[in-house]
């Protein structure tokens, strides 16, 4: 028997007010909202411009359940997520970043059904990515695919996947009573791995299902992140291969991140030599957390790429 799984979409919003109002008018063009979304949070994320527009179509929309806050500091993604799902009490969680819009008005029962599916490997489902199209273009959004062998599994419908991406994904609630939450510490970047390794490790699988496609606003030549958010990005990885894989997963990925950092800062030594410190604090700093075998043999059966 279907699970009635109503849902929460849940939206951190930082200095896009345009598109957090798109957005909202894109959430209220959808189907079934009284039977199936039990809320929208949005979370201001103590954002610098004014999101008046955006609270007045809230006000002037009353049958759609919004739910608006405002954050007395930038909480940053993990913390910013963290706040929101305590906040909620649906049993499935929908996560959308602010540039982001639904293309189809069915996604609410599409998501459902995803959930609601029998699972293929055995493990019910507790996480899931969906399709994800640069709006300008219309084309597949590569850094949103779940899965390094982009060419190979681009076709697929379904597949059990080894993470998830962060801008467009699902995550039963049980995941969160299960996990926790998001890592704390984790200002920006790779909190989805760390995520995705527990939620494996308790026994739940990962799905891409293209039943639902997302548009998102980025754009196709992709952002370049600071160059301290690139270190905070190879510092979290680092700390996410040292808790939960072998040792040597650990090593490759401090290196092999280290040099993208190099790549992508334009060679910047001061802040190589800064991620490189905090790469050497992580053995005393994070309690090891190693997947038990069912989990590696998940990700090494899904063709996890764990060296970096």
């Amino acid at each position: 028997m279907p699970e009635n799984l109503k849902i929460a979409i849940v939206i951190i919003t930082y200095n896009r007010p345009g598109d957090m109002l798109a957005l909202a008018k894109n959430i209220g063009r959808l189907n079934d909202i009284p039977g199936l979304l039990e809320e929208v949070i949005v979370v201001n994320n103590h954002s610098t411009l004014s999101y008046e527009k955006t609270e007045e179509y809230i006000r002037n929309n009353p049958h759609i359940p919004f739910r608006y806050y405002r954050a007395e500091e930038n909480l940053g993604v993990s913390r910013g997520r963290n706040y929101a799902i305590g906040l909620s009490s649906a049993p499935l969680l929908v996560f959308l970043d602010d540039d982001a819009l639904f293309r189809d008005s069915d996604a609410l029962g599409q998501i459902r059904d995803i959930f609601n599916d029998a699972p293929a490997g055995g493990r019910p489902t507790g996480i899931a990515s969906f399709k994800v199209f640069y709006y300008a273009t219309r084309d597949f959004q590569v850094n949103a695919f779940p899965h390094k062998q982009f060419a190979a599994r681009k076709h697929l419908h379904h597949f059990e996947a080894p993470y998830f991406v962060g801008c467009a994904h699902a995550i039963r609630r049980t995941v969160f009573d299960s996990t926790g939450y998001y890592p704390a510490n984790f200002f920006y970047g790779m909190e989805e791995y760390d995520l995705s390794y527990r939620t494996l490790q308790a026994g739940y699988s990962i799905v891409y299902d293209d039943r639902v496609t997302i548009l998102h606003k980025e754009s196709p030549g992709g952002r370049l992140p600071a160059r301290d958010k690139l270190r905070g990005m190879w510092v979290n990885k680092s700390k996410v291969a040292f808790k939960y894989l072998p040792q040597r997963y650990f090593w490759s990925t401090a290196c092999m991140w280290s040099l993208e950092y190099l790549k992508k800062s334009g060679f910047h030594l001061g802040g190589w030599l800064k991620g490189w410190k905090e790469v050497f604090t992580i053995p005393r700093t994070e309690k090891k957390q190693p997947l038990n075998a069912e989990a590696m043999h998940y990700l090494r059966k899904n063709e996890a790429r764990l060296f970096y």
